[in-house]
């Protein structure tokens, strides 16, 4: 059986519950992934990986093979300083990618901005607010545009927020790390790295060229709801609200200005996925109950 080829840029959650999904099902893995340290050797789930050094400024010259020889590859790192640096290496250093079945570029629903609370999907208009979901759409644009010019499958994925069982809102209210702002109609929506990895196997083998997908749970709701949930679960008491200003990130601020509910039902009917987590309320109750 041969193996199946897997270049990940970046090696964070998503793309570490992707590969784990692969070997889970038993399938034989060629893989190799990025990082900014000097390239170097990892073991990850008992095989032995090559990460290579990709940076804005810095980068392996092994990577143009691996690329090259690659079936699927994922893209995980964010714009920089408002630049795509993995688009930008494509451009620049790769003529043809031959062997590819497709790319995906994670992306995020800040793309579409603040529709006071009301529904979007993919043919909604996107008009994002902040400088994330600005360059996000740029990026967007600049996978699409080099895709029809290169030639090479693609879909893009926008994420909504991402939570997994190391990163969520029951470990943050267990440190008191939890700042909440009780905003009338503030809608958003997520997505346990669970389901995100789930769907990307899937599209090994259900894919459709030049297509975007919102990655998304069934159930948008208040930040505000989900910590009053968390907090349930854990019998403390509820996290007090504090003004947007009392923020102590910008992200946070432009978070709390954006309302809106995302769509999963083309994601749901192309890849014939049912959801490990449908709601916020399975995946936090998967996740207390199995130990945190």
């Amino acid at each position: 059986m041969s193996k199946t080829k897997v270049f990940c840029f970046d090696f964070g959650q998503v793309a570490e519950s992707f590969v784990n999904k692969i070997i889970n099902e038993k399938k034989d893995l060629d893989l190799s992934v990025t990082s900014r340290q000097e390239t170097h050797r990892i073991e990850f789930n008992n095989i032995k990986i090559n990460s290579y050094q990709f940076t804005e400024d810095k980068f392996d010259s092994s990577i143009k093979k691996k690329i090259e020889e690659a079936e699927y590859i994922l893209v995980s790192i964010p714009p920089i300083d408002g630049k795509d640096i993995v688009a930008n290496y494509l451009d620049k250093n790769i003529k043809k990618i031959i062997n590819c079945k497709w790319i995906t570029y994670l992306s995020a629903t800040s793309v579409y901005g603040d529709h006071k609370g009301d529904w979007v999907n993919e043919d909604s208009v996107t008009q994002p607010t902040s400088n994330n979901g600005v360059n996000r759409l740029e990026a967007e644009k600049k996978w699409k545009s080099l895709s029809n010019i290169k030639n090479f499958p693609l879909q893009i994925f926008r994420l909504a927020g991402i939570y997994s069982n190391e990163f969520n809102i029951l470990k943050r209210l267990k440190t008191g790390k939890v700042q909440i702002v009780d905003k009338k109609n503030h809608f958003f929506s997520r997505i346990h790295v669970d389901d995100i990895a789930n769907i990307l196997f899937k599209s090994l083998d259900n894919f459709k060229n030049n297509e975007i997908y919102n990655i998304c749970d069934d159930k948008p709701a208040s930040q505000i709801e989900v910590a009053a949930y968390g907090a349930k679960l854990l019998k403390l008491e509820k996290p007090n609200s504090v003004k947007i200003e009392e923020l102590e990130s910008e992200m946070l601020q432009n978070f709390y200005r954006d309302s809106k509910k995302v769509d999963n039902k083309k994601m749901k009917a192309f890849f014939k996925y049912n959801l490990k987590y449908p709601t916020y309320e399975e995946g936090l109750n998967y996740i207390f109950n199995n130990g945190m």
